[in-house]
């Protein structure tokens, strides 16, 4: 009878597939006949341990020698099939097996006869013919098509694309290791971590399947001007002293160009103004507004008479701004 596959690479047979590789590797070191030149045998050892892991190591054949033992490449497509030859484990002392089992071939054309095709066998052979056939059918049917495997990526765009939308472009290695440059349109108020789906530009599909898709984090790199809550953009607005006091209209950019943003005489700094609609305009739904703060800047080299000149105002008009500050 022929060797066991399994016996030669010393697994059980419900081994899995990183168990087979794992013993191969460390079995080819041992008898690999360059590692091993006083060992006459060495090589037809290697050669014994190449073969079972050719077989082992492939699913289908392996799924064909499970079933059918040794003999499984004369039931592979194209085989004669006159006759039907079965293998079970029947008991017996030879101890070939775990249990005491040896494996036996049984013939059930001995026992329905061997007509096959043409004419039913009738009764139970008519079963095991029609399971024959069926198992002949399944080997011949090509592997079916899969969905190539989607590829994760991320990439970050200006905060002014982030609001407006507009084309950006991005590398991409594939499992191949070829780099590709592809170009994505990013949608109009898109927030940070937000994915975008490419379809159909992922991993190509095994067996002609269709591709994967592409799934892209974005992110959003910082404005040094503006900030984003929610569909709303805040703004610092530096304005005078003078400006302050004295009320003003000053230019203020926007994504949708630039606003004169009236200052109100007496306005703080601290204070927000909202010009209703100019904040972000997402896809779906109505605009957010700009929340223009404003932040009075003084001026350089003040002498020191315009000092004086602002404490007196100070003291003219007495209003202790930290009144209300509370632990």
């Amino acid at each position: 009878m022929a060797e066991d596959y399994y016996k030669i690479l010393g697994v059980p047979r419900n081994a899995s597939q990183a168990e087979i590789q794992k013993a191969y590797r460390e079995l080819a070191r041992k008898y690999h006949p360059d590692l091993n030149p006083d060992d006459k045998d060495a090589k037809k050892k290697f050669q014994r341990l190449q073969e079972a892991f050719d077989v082992l190591n492939d699913p289908e054949k392996r799924e064909m020698y499970d079933r059918y033992g040794s003999s499984f490449q004369t039931h592979g497509p194209g085989a004669s099939h006159g006759t039907h030859t079965w293998r079970f484990w029947t008991s017996g002392d030879t101890g070939d097996y775990p249990g005491g089992f040896r494996e036996e071939d049984i013939d059930f054309a001995q026992f329905f006869g061997d007509r096959y095709g043409d004419e039913p066998l009738g009764g139970l052979g008519d079963i095991f013919t029609q399971f024959a056939r069926a198992a002949q059918k399944a080997r011949k049917q090509p592997s079916a098509a899969r969905r190539g495997a989607d590829i994760h990526s991320e990439i970050q765009i200006p905060f002014t694309t982030a609001i407006t939308g507009g084309p950006v472009q991005f590398s991409l290695t594939r499992q191949s290791g070829k780099t590709e440059t592809i170009e994505v349109k990013i949608p109009p108020g898109i927030e940070d971590g937000k994915k975008i789906r490419i379809r159909g530009q992922g991993e190509p599909g095994p067996r002609g399947g269709t591709s994967g898709d592409i799934l892209l984090t974005v992110r959003v790199a910082p404005h040094p001007f503006f900030q984003r809550s929610g569909n709303n953009l805040i703004v610092k607005v530096p304005v005078t002293l003078g400006e302050a006091v004295a009320g003003a209209k000053v230019d203020v950019p926007t994504p949708r160009g630039t606003v004169a943003l009236r200052i109100p005489p007496g306005t703080s700094s601290g204070k927000r103004l909202r010009v209703k609609g100019f904040g972000v305009q997402p896809k779906d739904g109505p605009p957010g507004d700009l929340l223009a703060e404003v932040q009075i800047i003084l001026p350089e080299g003040l002498s020191e008479a315009d000092r004086e000149t602002l404490r007196q105002f100070d003291q003219r008009y007495l209003n202790n701004p930290r009144a209300a500050l509370r632990w």
